[in-house]
């Protein structure tokens, strides 16, 4: 009996000791070692920011000023016109501060990938390889810029403005899908930050060219589509799928047609569509990262 009871207890505790390894595995997988390692650098570089508070809120208010210009020339345009592309003030600023907000986000979370170019060519990133951490992680929290929020505010100051004299008929779906836009489109500017840090491995000075991607993209995006050819609609819809971060959503809720005669379920695609489009960057980057041969390759 007492054997009994040895054994069920000896099972018993052999059972708990799994189901904590597979716990403690869990949290030691790739993913949340990155993100870990990512929470890490970015307090590091949060203190060091906060040691100066005056420098940093000079830095963030600049940052602010100095976005807030690309939509003072919006207010401008519409000084000589009463319509762009057939687009009103309000609903030009809802696609403006719907792209701003996003772009914003993606750029204070992983902006510092476009500095890998630089770091491939001077050597410094065999430093990153040797760390026990995620190399994605490293890049992306280095030199974290806590100033960046200067633009996510101005993008959310003038979606609120868009929001709050913008013509739309509003249900449960179309508030609903305000966050939704903003987030997906920030998820998917991440990836276009990723895929053009991975293409850096082989170029090594393409940082203009990831530049032309994110914030080219995020002017693009500001404007309405029917503003320019549907070939280049095309491309930012089925090649690089920037119109899924504020276009597509942005047209369902103002309740406008879409210029390629996409039907209405596409606006309910971003969240996917910015899963797949990691899954894509995240393939580009392993790819970039496997064939990486050092300085000078």
């Amino acid at each position: 009996m007492a054997d009994d009871v040895r054994t069920a207890g000896d099972a018993a505790s052999d059972a708990a000791s799994d189901a904590t390894s597979v716990e403690e595995e869990r949290w030691r997988s790739p993913l949340w070692e990155g993100l870990r390692a990512y929470g890490l650098i970015v307090a590091m570089w949060m203190r060091s920011t906060m040691t100066y508070r005056a420098s940093f809120a000079m830095t963030a208010f600049g940052n602010f000023a100095v976005t807030a210009f690309d939509f003072i020339a919006i207010l401008m345009m519409f000084s000589h016109v009463d319509r762009l592309g057939g687009y009103s003030l309000p609903e030009v600023a809802f696609l403006y501060g719907a792209a701003g907000a996003s772009f914003g986000l993606a750029d204070l979370a992983m902006g510092s990938t476009d500095r890998l170019g630089r770091r491939i060519r001077d050597g410094t990133l065999d430093t990153l390889l040797v760390r026990p951490a995620p190399v994605l992680a490293q890049v992306a929290a280095d030199r974290f810029a806590l100033r960046r929020l200067g633009r996510i505010t101005q993008g959310l100051l003038v979606l609120g403005y868009a929001l709050a004299t913008v013509d739309i008929a509003w249900t449960p779906v179309k508030v609903a899908m305000i966050p939704m836009m903003v987030l997906s489109g920030a998820v998917i500017f991440s990836a276009v930050f990723v895929a053009g840090a991975a293409f850096q491995f082989w170029a090594q000075d393409a940082a203009e060219v990831q530049n032309s991607f994110t914030y080219g993209g995020t002017t693009l995006l500001q404007y309405p589509p029917t503003v320019f050819a549907k070939d280049l609609v095309r491309g930012v819809t089925f090649v690089v799928p920037l119109a899924f971060v504020n276009w597509l959503p942005a047209l369902y809720v103002m309740d406008r047609d879409d210029p390629l005669g996409l039907p209405d379920w596409v606006a309910f695609l971003p969240p996917l569509v910015a899963v797949g489009f990691c899954a894509v960057a995240g393939l580009a980057w392993r790819a970039g990262l496997r064939g990486y041969r050092s300085t000078g390759s």
